[in-house]
């Protein structure tokens, strides 16, 4: 029985395939990919078919994907992994058995790797909160996205759809006090910015370009991450490894006889 395969691609570097994604690709037939991925991913891509899910109704796509299985296996790159905001559920529903899910790296593994930074750290931040702004406030007495800005509160922003000086000014106020934030865009592409300011200086920071393509007509994905909250400056030094250490490591160790 052929499979039908979604793959984490993560930001869409193909470094990023975990072994199992990359062994997953190459037994495909058929792959379905957004943009840019067509690029990124060429060299993996040779010999196969490459079509774009979203130019295709749902019902149309189903059919076509039962078509390729006949012969062969068929592949989706998914972007960052399915945990977030993914819209490829009810086709994995559909095909069943005959789909499986492979985890990649996510957006948010990635930023994180790249800032170098934890994203919740003991006296510093307590929780990590992954947040739309497109899925949030919808409907009287909804939270908005500042009820979940707060002191000790990492935000982790997908798909941001209001003008960043609108974002920054409701987290400026959810937060109580201006914090860092770090704006990824097109993580780990060949045209990757970072942006490292705080919400008071970020919207001088972009030079006014918008990262968000909110005015772009074709309505292309923009590819932006942001991640805000006092951890992404912070000085940690060795207390807490030493705290740790003393209440748990060392016991452990005594505890296996080592």
């Amino acid at each position: 029985m052929n499979h039908v395969f979604f793959i984490g691609a993560g930001p869409g570097d193909p470094q990023m395939l975990t072994l199992q994604g990359a062994e997953a690709l190459e037994c495909a037939e058929t792959v379905f990919l957004p943009l840019p991925y067509d690029q990124t991913f060429a060299s993996r891509l040779q010999g196969k078919q490459v079509l774009i899910p979203f130019d295709y109704d749902f019902a149309e796509l189903l059919e076509l994907i039962e078509k390729q299985l006949e012969t062969a296996n068929v592949a989706f790159l998914i972007p960052g992994d399915l945990t977030f905001y993914s819209p490829f559920q009810g086709i994995i529903d559909y095909f069943a058995e005959r789909a499986e899910v492979i985890a990649g790296v996510g957006v948010a593994n990635a930023a994180s790797a790249k800032l170098k930074r934890t994203l919740d750290l003991p006296s510093v931040c307590n929780r990590a909160l992954i947040l739309s702004p497109k899925t949030l406030g919808d409907g009287e007495g909804s939270p908005q996205i500042e009820d979940f800005a707060a002191p000790g509160a990492s935000l982790l922003i997908y798909m941001n759809n209001m003008p960043l000086a609108d974002l920054a000014a409701k987290l400026r106020r959810g937060y109580g006090k201006d914090v860092p934030i770090a704006l990824l865009h097109r993580l780990d592409l060949p045209d990757e910015v970072i942006l490292v300011a705080t919400l008071d200086t970020i919207v001088a920071a972009c030079d006014g370009f918008d990262y968000f393509y909110l005015d772009d007509p074709t309505k292309k994905p923009a590819l932006t991450f942001l991640i805000v909250g006092e951890t992404l400056n912070a000085e940690v030094d060795g207390e807490w490894w030493d705290y740790r250490r003393k209440t748990m490591w060392k016991q452990r160790k005594e505890v296996e006889g080592r």
